[in-house]
């Protein structure tokens, strides 16, 4: 088990359970059957669909093992204590680019929520990691592999 501890939303804990389930009551069971399958086949010292199949139930269990030790070691946040005066965890934050205009919106969450097409910024991204603890009407420099940019903190919610 891992001792680093990650925060989720109660939404995101359910997803991370969903999956944990799915991987066990429908990959695990697929897998299985696809070794004995390859059992079946004759000689197992050099069938390749075997082989296969058990690097496939390798890589599934260590997911899976993945998954219970994030479970176990992951915090709730309740998201009634959550302050909007300054960008923290889960806060809903919209930086507006000071040299283009272009403004965008995230909400910042953990590595295991992080989704950018849903706008789901990982609170360790180099953007996250500049907006956290500031407050709305902060300019912030941020480092990218272009250089640097600098955002205007326009709006933080939930």
């Amino acid at each position: 088990m891992s001792n680093k501890v990650s925060y989720v939303t109660k939404e995101g804990l359910k997803k991370l359970q969903e999956e944990l389930e799915r991987l066990q009551n429908v990959e695990r069971p697929k897998i299985s059957k696809a070794i004995g399958e390859a059992i079946e086949k004759g000689d197992i010292s050099e069938n390749a669909e075997y082989d296969a199949a058990k690097d496939a139930q390798g890589l599934l269990e260590a997911k899976i093992a993945q998954l219970k030790d994030t479970i176990a070691t992951c915090r709730v946040i309740d998201e009634s204590q959550i302050d909007t005066s300054k960008v923290q965890m889960l806060n809903k934050v919209t930086i507006k680019n000071t040299k283009t205009g272009a403004t965008m919106t995230y909400t910042l969450v953990s590595e295991t929520e992080a989704n950018f097409k849903e706008g789901k910024l990982s609170i360790h991204t180099p953007i996250a990691q500049a907006l956290v603890g500031k407050k709305l009407g902060d300019k912030v420099m941020v480092k990218v592999p272009a250089g640097e940019m600098e955002f205007e903190i326009m709006d933080i919610s939930l």
